[in-house]
């Protein structure tokens, strides 16, 4: 499996290198299909974002492509947050394969199927919790960006006072805003 580090607007030493190759080498022996990994670290410039150091990992293999990110205010941190998400999308993944092997063979050992249930409730998927109703007023995208600062989220949703569309503003990591419109 081919591995490659690289880095933005940061030096990736190799200390580093040699400490994420030891941490993510191993997911990918995990899995049959990998063909290779990309780890990308840098360093975010935005003064308001705490945990600048991030790590973002990439495994290519024949099925899905599994990705993590992980970020703090320590490089190797963030390289252990990703290893450790990757590790559990692995998991995941070779858990599907195999319920789905056994089932489509019809031989899956009686303990084997109880390891991938006790990881399933392990790995509970997120549900909505909470659900808000209210009344979407038409205002500009300036308008929007200014109430969403006032309640301090990180998105807004609004009608558009010149299209009369739905559409969402939103705070990007580098401290702009963003608008999503419907086509």
């Amino acid at each position: 499996m081919k591995f490659n580090v690289k880095g933005r607007n940061i030096t990736v030493t190799e200390s580093l290198r040699s400490y994420a190759e030891e941490k993510l080498v191993k997911l990918g022996k995990n899995l049959n299909s990998a063909s290779r990994m990309e780890l990308e670290l840098f360093c975010e410039k935005n003064p308001r974002i705490e945990d600048n150091q991030v790590a973002e990992a990439t495994i290519f293999t024949k099925g899905p492509v599994l990705r993590a990110k992980g970020a703090s205010t320590d490089m190797y941190a963030s390289i252990d947050l990703v290893a450790d998400k990757l590790d559990r999308q692995v998991k995941k993944y070779r858990g599907k394969l195999v319920s789905h092997n056994a089932h489509v063979r019809g031989s899956l050992p009686p303990d084997r199927g109880l390891e991938l249930l006790d990881e399933e409730d392990e790995e509970r998927e997120p549900q909505i919790v909470k659900t808000k109703q209210f009344s979407i007023k038409p205002m500009s995208a300036e308008e929007a960006a200014l109430q969403m600062e006032l309640i301090g989220h990180d998105f807004f949703v609004f009608r558009n006072a010149e299209t009369n569309e739905t559409n969402v503003i939103y705070r990007r990591r580098d401290g702009d805003y963003g608008l999503i419109e419907p086509i």
